[in-house]
């Protein structure tokens, strides 16, 4: 019993949960942002987070799958499945398969194709052309990437009203700002581990200097990306607000981070930048419904 539960854990490792559920959050934003007045349909809603969250399982089994060779090298991925034994790649990509073949079938049968499409497209842009093609090759890997990871909220809101609109590109656009300061914070502190690895990331190809600027710039980016759904009128003076707050706060950061570095500053970055990313969202969406 106890190896059975170790290998189901092992494939539950494979899906990076962490990373999978700001994914769903995202998306889970998008369905009720994309409703007017009222809510989405709980059927809708139950439907397209089981089939976007399966399908973002596969991807990420799949990227564990590619990198299994670099995971080992690595001290923060050395312990993932693949390197430690614990699966094999064919069990894996049996795995990929199946889990994001029944995402795909759920999201077609019970939302509607254009989001399983979208959801097919995103799968691809991370699993084949981010994993395969940039994070390899170049260290503008996570902006140009950074498309496939800002679609969660895209394909919410295509689940519910059956189309993108200017709004949802909105979210996206948020999304695909907050990437590179994101990613870059972490990349920092983990720029040996990725130089052991033999992957251009911006620290490694350009330096801590370089790298920290791009931080600090590309958040100064987001801020004023931030407050475009404000000027666009598709939220109110509380997101305002909130945007505002939570953008001082992160530039703050990205401006002590370049100024004056240490690990342990651009760790507690990288983790503010997900706790960021998460209130930004929850703002948008409090605002939604005091609007209503």
């Amino acid at each position: 019993m106890h190896a059975a539960s170790a290998r189901v854990h092992a494939f539950y490792v494979l899906t990076k949960p962490r990373v999978n559920s700001l994914i769903v959050f995202c998306a889970i934003i998008g369905m009720f942002l994309a409703v007017p007045d009222g809510l989405p349909a709980p059927a809708i809603v139950l439907a397209a987070t089981v089939g976007i969250a399966c399908v973002a399982g596969a991807a990420a089994a799949m990227n564990c799958l590619i990198e299994a060779h670099i995971d080992a090298r690595m001290s923060r991925t050395r312990g993932r499945p693949l390197p430690r034994g614990e699966l094999t790649p064919r069990e894996t990509l049996a795995f990929a398969a199946v889990l994001g073949g029944s995402g795909l079938l759920i999201l077609h049968q019970l939302v509607n194709p254009l989001t399983m499409w979208l959801t097919l497209a995103t799968f691809v842009g991370y699993a084949v052309v981010y994993t395969i093609f940039l994070k390899p090759h170049t260290p503008q890997n996570i902006v140009i990437g950074g498309a496939s990871g800002a679609m969660p909220p895209v394909l919410g809101w295509a689940a519910v009203t059956g189309e993108v609109s200017a709004d949802a590109l909105l979210l996206f656009l948020i999304i695909f700002a907050w990437t590179p300061p994101h990613f870059w914070s972490l990349a920092l502190y983990r720029s040996a581990d990725y130089a052991r690895a033999g992957l251009p990331m911006l620290p490694v190809t350009h330096g801590s200097e370089f790298t920290r600027l791009s931080v600090l710039l590309y958040t100064c980016i987001l801020f004023g990306v931030t407050l475009l759904p404000f000027a666009t009128r598709m939220s109110g003076v509380a997101y305002l607000v909130a945007a505002v707050l939570l953008g001082g706060c992160f530039l703050g950061r990205a401006w002590r981070l370049y100024a004056d570095y240490s690990d342990t500053r651009a760790r507690r970055t990288f983790r503010f930048s997900i706790l960021y990313l998460f209130l930004l969202f929850a703002a948008l969406l409090a605002d939604h419904y005091l609007r209503y």
